[in-house]
């Protein structure tokens, strides 16, 4: 492995005018090869005709203003729920944005209300006919005629989108004063696709040296609905939700495809919408189709004009991503170059480095260049700590990256704002390194792997891998075991219930998990509904493959049992309804699954109600009520049960022992794993490599077993890294 290979290349600079010697003292510095863009700032010519490549961000949907004002019908749109408001007569009039964010929207009064608006009574769930209410054609105002006091009403409505989100939420964070609004429009309109393509073939024009189109993303940014500030900064922030695609004329070429027209309400859900937790109905995906052929087509356009003007085309896999996925069938037909995506953790990084159909993955680090990071607290402000920040997030994204390479890695912001902050520059430096040795390596040769393959089964499946509505969301079971996945030495797939319906499921799957809460997107909703995906997993197992259920597995409410899986699991969750029962007595024993595991440390949050099925089946670990971890085994196959889990060495070393019991390889849980919980190790046999990290800010020790006979022992400075050679 050469020097320069250690020191330079594979990272990704945010420059910005006006401190050009800053810009290539940290080039320099940070072995950057590439100098980019970021909003907020400009590149100078000094930086644009430095040695470096360049990166450019273009967003095509929102640098249009002038444009806009004069075709205002273009503008992006979203379909909203009023406010519920609860009548006190027998008339009321609703103010459709209240507690919305005037600023982000418009009230669509241009496509006829009564044609697209929908009215409810929300106590009674019926739609009011719409000679019982009328629209203020001035102000958007509806009232509605026969209301039954005390019920609550709402009005779907289509509101024009004035101020993008992404833009929107830079202006406040960075205080951009009064800078102008930017407005996205909407290429579902042929002129607005025109225009978008006329300021892409300038843009590029006046690019020249420009290598890579850093496209922010392509069309539809996630949904973030902001609120009233005074009383609610932000209402939802879903990165996996296509509501604002949703629009009267985008609904008219649905219409036209699929010969039916979607209503207000299939995009609302009495407010739910169609979030990410809620597993998505057949219309909603034949709707994600929909876009995602649109994106497609007009996207391979703008692709193929970037390609034509000799430059590379890289996708930003966040902000307006919608109808991008990487994992859809069309992905490819795209021709990106490369992706990047900010990330804080390692299912993120998993995310990107298993990327089809690109020969470049980029991973933008955090803290972003920003004064405050995306939760508010100061990063690159007073009483921030922009070092500590960088290295929490490393931790996680490190251990990923042992199992799955990236090719780079990078920031963006402010460059300036890292001048009072020595102690991040040097660290940064530090990383840099670290980051090519272990890119180098993983390059070079797939790690060991146990051999283990795990199937994640949602209502998602694929098409939301290594994803779950955004960022980490802390406290869902899914998201918190996926990402212990994420650094472990197993292969992971991701399931849904359509595939096992239409394929079954894949002879090579050795354990199948599914994780959430009852009825969301991640334990299944209503697809436990289907007897056959009961006995299509029934026969999995019991023809002696695995099962893991964290949470509410399998859950439906309202049966005589709440986990349809509950006779394989040996255990359920009450509803509420069969508290007169009497239950199998237990007591929590040891087991391999537990063994050298304090489960009185555990962080989880324990769960009520839950009972045992079946008095064959083991607690390893109860709450002094409710048994939290249960293991059965049922016909030839092993399941096993975990009411709660949390991403941390406990959970992560409990999981890598249960995956091993639940196959059969209780002989080979040792093997290749550091006995310190607080450290990961990946094997490389033909380079005769071991790589050991320490993922914690305090010093280590931890010894590997490479053979029954061979046993290497490590002292890890905090957050240490060491690549051992091994013969």
């Amino acid at each position: 492995m050469d020097n320069d290979s250690l020191t330079t290349g594979g990272f990704t600079l945010p420059g910005e005018a006006g401190y050009e010697a800053l810009t290539l003292q940290l080039a320099k510095k940070w072995g950057a090869d590439v100098i980019r863009d970021s909003d907020g700032t400009q590149l100078s010519d000094d930086i644009i005709q430095s040695p470096y490549d360049i990166y450019s961000t273009v967003c095509l949907v929102r640098s249009h203003n002038a444009w806009a004002r004069l075709n205002p019908r273009c503008l992006q749109q979203c379909c909203i729920m009023s406010r519920p408001v609860i009548a006190d007569g027998s008339s009321l009039t609703i103010e459709p944005l209240s507690g919305y964010f005037d600023q982000q929207f418009r009230i669509n009064l241009d496509d006829d209300p009564k044609e697209w608006w929908q009215v409810f009574d929300r106590t009674t769930q019926k739609e009011i006919p719409v000679e019982h209410w009328s629209c203020d054609l001035e102000t958007g105002a509806v009232t509605i005629q026969n209301t039954l006091p005390w019920h609550r009403y709402t009005v779907n409505f289509f509101a024009y989108r004035i101020w993008e989100e992404i833009s929107m939420y830079n202006h406040v964070t960075n205080n951009w004063g009064d800078q102008e609004h930017l407005m996205p429009i909407d290429p579902i309109f042929p002129d607005a696709r025109a225009q978008i393509l006329n300021y892409l073939d300038h843009w590029l024009d006046t690019h020249p040296l420009t290598k890579v189109v850093r496209l922010t993303a392509m069309f539809y940014n996630f949904w973030w609905l902001w609120g009233d500030p005074k009383q609610q900064r932000f209402i939802v922030n879903d990165w996996g939700s296509y509501e604002f695609t949703v629009s009267p004329e985008s609904i008219r070429q649905f219409e036209k495809k699929h010969g039916y027209r979607p209503v207000s309400e299939q995009f609302v859900n009495a407010g739910l919408y169609n979030n990410s937790y809620k597993a998505p109905s057949p219309f909603y995906l034949q709707w994600i189709d929909f876009i995602n052929a649109f994106v497609t087509d007009f996207g391979k356009q703008c692709i193929d004009r970037i390609h034509a003007a000799g430059k590379k085309a890289f996708l930003f896999y966040n902000d307006h991503w919608i109808g991008v996925e990487p994992t859809g069938k069309r992905f490819s037909q795209m021709g990106f170059d490369g992706i990047i995506d900010g990330i804080f953790n390692g299912f993120e990084a998993r995310k990107v480095a298993e990327c089809p159909a690109v020969t470049t993955r980029e991973i933008r680090m955090h803290p972003y260049l920003f004064p405050t990071g995306v939760n508010g607290a100061p990063s690159f402000l007073p009483g921030g700590n922009p070092t500590a920040e960088c290295k929490a997030y490393w931790m996680d994204i490190r251990r990923a990256l042992l199992r799955k390479p990236v090719d780079r890695i990078g920031f963006g912001g402010y460059l300036h704002l890292v001048e009072n902050h020595p102690d991040f520059i040097d660290y940064i430096e530090l990383l840099a390194k670290e980051f090519r040795k272990l890119r180098n390596t993983v390059r070079a040769e797939a790690p060991w792997s146990t051999g283990i393959k795990v199937g994640i089964l949602t209502a998602w499946g694929h098409l939301r891998a290594w994803a779950c509505r955004g960022h980490f969301n802390r406290g869902n079971p899914y998201n918190e075991v996926m990402e212990s996945l994420s650094g472990m030495p197993v292969e992971t797939v991701f399931l849904s219930f359509d595939d096992i319906l239409s394929q079954g499921i894949p002879a090579d799957i050795d354990v199948i998990i599914n994780a959430g809460r009852a009825g969301d997107a991640w334990s299944g909703g209503h697809h436990w509904d289907n007897p056959e995906i009961v006995v299509a997993i029934s026969e999995f197992i019991a023809k002696g493959k695995a099962f893991l259920g964290i949470g509410e597995p399998s859950a439906l409410e309202h049966r005589d049992q709440r986990f349809q899986l509950a006779h394989l699991l040996g255990v359920d969750r009450d509803t509420g309804l069969t508290e007169a029962f009497d239950r199998p007595l237990f007591k929590a024993e040891d087991h391999f699954i537990n063994a050298g595991i304090s489960m009185v440390d555990r962080p989880a949050t324990p769960m009520d109600r839950l009972f045992l099925t079946s008095s064959g089946a083991r607690v390893l670990q109860t709450d002094g009520k409710n048994p939290q971890v249960v293991i059965n085994e049922p016909h030839k196959g092993r399941t096993a049960y975990f009411a709660d889990f949390r991403y941390n060495p406990i959970d992560t070393r409990l999981l890598h022992r249960t995956l091993h019991w639940l196959t059969r390889n209780e002989g080979k849980v040792d093997h290749l794993c550091p006995s310190n919980p607080h450290t990961d190790c990946a094997f490389f046999q033909k380079q005769k490599q071991l790589i050991v990290v320490n993922n914690t800010g305090s010093s280590q020790k931890t010894s590997v077993i490479i053979t029954d006979s061979s046993r290497l022992d490590f002292e890890l400075e905090p957050y240490g890294i060491m690549i051992h050679p091994v013969e």
